[in-house]
């Protein structure tokens, strides 16, 4: 992105998943609100040793499975990249940041002079399970189709990040993009419209994985993919199971970071969350080599600390993960001594209580997420009830709004930021609103139905970028933008665009922590806890562990023992 700005249509294209956005927090669907929590380690694997072989079980609520890459959300460390590969990925190991690593291609990419180009060369010995070497082609195909309307629903980020997409809509009535070029069998190399340091992450996202053209059914693709990753999909019953086996035509030789271990993984579909918990905490038949895709609720933690086996297998991060915070809108409440005032007012700790304790959050104090490589931890407004009293003296401030999603723990988050805040002297009304009706409100309205929100963030990769400039940027405001603070501040902006144009990772990295802190001296956000998510596993399942970022466990490690 160039550093002398940053277009709306570019920003939008930082936040596309909805998965990524808050809808209030809670125990909803939305990754970023994942009401989980846990013990305090991130590994917890059963007694059982590791070993190539066996039947990995996954138990989920989910009731389909898009195998399609063009559609897919899924993280590259999921469901998805145990059938796909992408040009890059991530390295994930417990005690660990993740790290982006080569995939399909032999490094993470080189970049041009001007930084307006990347170039990618393919390992050797790439195949298709039907035996088909994969090409650049075959990767230029699989994400120009991911422009068809007919396959919307992915990840975003690449749309605008490309130069000449305006207008694109897929290649299958032969129109192909300029700015991807395949100038032999081995190399692709991307042009893009601005300067972006992050684009070897966002090569690691789902559409970025080859597809064949001449096996390519938009109908029927999402259950009969062509694989390039350690298996194929051999079964699909629609809201009841997926089967994937070995694809005998991946070669471990070019793959670093899937261990492909059990012969077989099943995903059960459409399970009941709390059975399912039930049935890993038992441990019985299959169920020892299986684990819950869904994260453990906290009404069900008790139960597993009560029991010594099970809470051996209850895998969390010990700092916490996706940030749970108070947007204040800046438009309504404009004096920035009041702002601080209601940071230093939070009681962080009632909301930690909220969430489930330290089973279920940890207090957190910056924007940027702990598990974030160029995170520094520092805490501008601890809690102070009689500084915040002492700042708010002869201020007038008329009743404030609270906007919460009417989800459990969103109001139980809202109800700890009202006392918190009233006890400092301010009068604030919570508005419960449904997720929808929340979620237009502060990110299509004109912000004058709220003068506080409860939002929740977990990125699309692990960048700083990736929190910083959706939550941030003024361009972000509106628009379906995730800026609900409604936050804008031009040298803000300058420095945002500045840091996604840094090409060196480090040097970048240092720029977006300078930036954290630039914006906390405003107080549009306070933020509140980062959550802990949990998950259980069965006593036989080894390599299981949950890491702050991305909040998951690793499924290309997991294995199950002999």
């Amino acid at each position: 992105m160039a550093s002398t700005g940053m277009s709306t249509t570019m920003a939008r294209t930082l936040n596309p998943s909805r998965r990524s956005l808050l809808a209030g927090a809670g125990l909803s669907a939305l990754a970023l609100t994942l009401a989980a929590c846990g013990a305090d380690s991130s590994g917890s694997s059963g007694s059982a040793e590791a070993s190539a072989g066996g039947r990995l079980g996954i138990l989920t609520s989910s009731t389909d499975i898009n195998w399609d890459p063009a559609k897919s959300q899924s993280m590259p460390v999921t469901s998805l990249a145990l059938v796909h590969r992408r040009l890059t990925t991530w390295a994930l190991s417990e005690g660990s940041e993740v790290t982006v690593v080569p995939d399909l291609a032999t490094d993470t990419g080189t970049v041009s002079e001007d930084g307006l180009s990347w170039t990618y060369t393919l390992k050797d010995g790439l195949l298709f399970e039907d035996g088909t070497a994969i090409t650049s082609a075959h990767v230029k195909y699989g994400l120009e189709r991911s422009f068809a309307p007919a396959l919307a629903g992915g990840l975003t980020y690449h749309k605008t990040l490309l130069a000449g997409t305006e207008g694109y809509a897929g290649p299958f009535d032969g129109a192909h993009l300029e700015s991807i070029e395949t100038p032999d069998d081995k190399t692709i190399v991307f042009h893009l419209r601005q300067t972006y340091g992050d684009w070897p992450w966002i090569v690691a996202q789902p559409a970025f994985a080859p597809v064949p053209e001449d096996k390519d059914d938009v109908a029927t693709y999402a259950r009969t993919p062509v694989a390039s990753g350690p298996y194929r999909v051999q079964d699909y019953s629609t809201g009841v199971s997926t089967t994937l086996v070995r694809n005998e035509r991946w070669s471990a030789d070019t793959d670093e970071v899937r261990l492909a271990l059990p012969d077989t993984i099943v995903f059960e579909l459409g399970q009941d969350e709390s059975t399912s918990v039930q049935r890993i905490i038992a441990s019985a038949g299959d169920d020892a080599n299986a684990f819950c895709a869904d994260r453990v609720a906290s009404a069900q933690l008790a139960q597993i600390s009560g029991n010594a086996d099970a809470a051996e297998r209850l895998a969390t991060p010990e700092e916490g993960g996706p940030l749970q915070y108070l947007a204040i809108n800046t438009e309504r409440v404009t004096d920035v001594e009041v702002r601080r005032a209601i940071a230093q007012a939070v009681d962080k700790e009632a909301v930690v209580s909220a969430l489930g304790g330290r089973l279920g959050a940890v207090a957190a104090t910056t924007y940027i997420a702990p598990g974030i490589p160029g995170r520094v931890a520092y805490d501008s407004y601890p809690t102070d009830a009689a500084a915040a009293s002492a700042a708010l003296a002869g201020k007038s401030v008329g009743t404030l709004i609270l906007l919460a999603a009417n989800d459990t723990a969103s109001q139980a988050v809202a109800e700890a930021v009202q006392q918190s805040l009233s006890e400092a002297g301010l009068t604030v009304t919570i508005d419960p609103q449904e997720g929808e009706v929340y979620e237009e409100r502060v990110t299509q309205g004109d912000g004058s139905t709220y003068d506080l929100a409860i939002g929740s963030w977990n990125a699309d990769f692990p960048s700083a970028n990736a929190y910083i400039q959706p939550l941030f940027s003024s361009s972000e405001i509106g628009g379906g933008g995730v800026n609900i603070s409604r936050y804008s501040n031009a040298e803000v902006d300058a420095a945002i665009a500045d840091a996604v144009a840094t090409l060196d990772a480090d040097e970048a990295g240092a720029k977006w922590a300078a930036i954290d802190q630039q914006i906390a001296a405003d107080v549009p956000v306070v933020p509140l806890a980062n959550r802990r998510n949990s998950f259980l596993a069965g006593s036989g399942v080894t390599g299981f562990f949950v890491e702050s970022y991305p909040a998951y466990p690793n499924y290309l490690v997991v294995g199950v023992g002999a």
